[in-house]
């Protein structure tokens, strides 16, 4: 997956541990091959993607996507998107809500926030497998600005 030419990088920020190796196992079976850099932390996560002071410069020369868990423990994914989404320099960054969250105002809330996409886990393993390489597949064909 390439943007303008330059690889992208998959941040992805999810603190459970089982669910983030199978997000990454069948992204990489849909042929996804980009660097993923993972965050249990959003805090952790916000310091990467905005930088430590949060002024979004450090994004000028890459190209990111981010997937991202509404429940973390230190902090809101709403609280993420809403930074990343309000910076004038993180706006553009492609955001995949991926959550076991399946409230129509939270997902609304995303959307108004500027998530790109809203995906709700599955709770059955079988179903979440198949939710994923859906994902690997949509990142395989998508364009990020």
């Amino acid at each position: 997956m390439k943007a303008s030419g330059r690889e992208v990088t998959i941040v992805m920020i999810e603190d459970d541990e089982g669910h983030a190796r199978l997000i990454e196992k069948n992204v990489r079976r849909a042929g996804v091959h980009n660097e993923i850099v993972p965050f249990t932390l959003g805090s952790k996560a916000l310091d990467y993607v905005l930088g430590e002071n949060r002024d979004g410069l450090v994004n000028q020369d890459r190209y990111l996507l981010v997937l991202l868990d509404l429940n973390l423990p230190d902090m809101s994914g709403i609280d993420i998107l809403q930074q990343i989404k309000s910076n004038e320099h993180s706006r553009s960054i492609p955001v995949v809500v991926l959550t076991t969250t399946d409230d129509e105002r939270e997902i609304q809330k995303c959307y108004d926030l500027g998530a790109n996409v809203y995906i709700t886990k599955p709770v059955d393993y079988e179903g979440f497998a198949t939710a994923i390489r859906n994902l690997g597949l949509f990142f395989s064909v998508i364009q990020v600005p």
